[in-house]
């Protein structure tokens, strides 16, 4: 029980920086010096899909995907926030 609200709590958060990633102007990656919107949405995107396939929160490919997801939401969104205010 706690395992799967683990793993669906992940799942959220990966998925939610994601979207946003896709979301988010390409300029605005470089401005903020940051990779690319490319290089993000690839990384998240496929720390979604690995998360879909392997729904365990201990899996070493959900564990990086949680932490490019974390990084993305704590430091590259922030970022990007700062010069588009949306």
């Amino acid at each position: 029980m706690i395992e799967a609200l683990v793993s669906l709590v992940m799942f959220v958060a990966q998925a939610f920086a994601f979207i946003d990633a896709i979301s988010r102007r390409a300029d605005a990656y470089v401005a903020a010096d940051k990779l690319t919107k490319n290089a993000w949405c690839i990384i998240l995107g496929l720390g979604v899909a690995a998360h879909m396939l392997i729904w365990s929160p201990l899996s070493l490919f959900n564990l990086v995907g949680i932490v490019a997801a974390l990084v993305y939401i704590v430091d590259v969104r922030p970022a990007i926030q700062s010069l588009t205010r949306r």
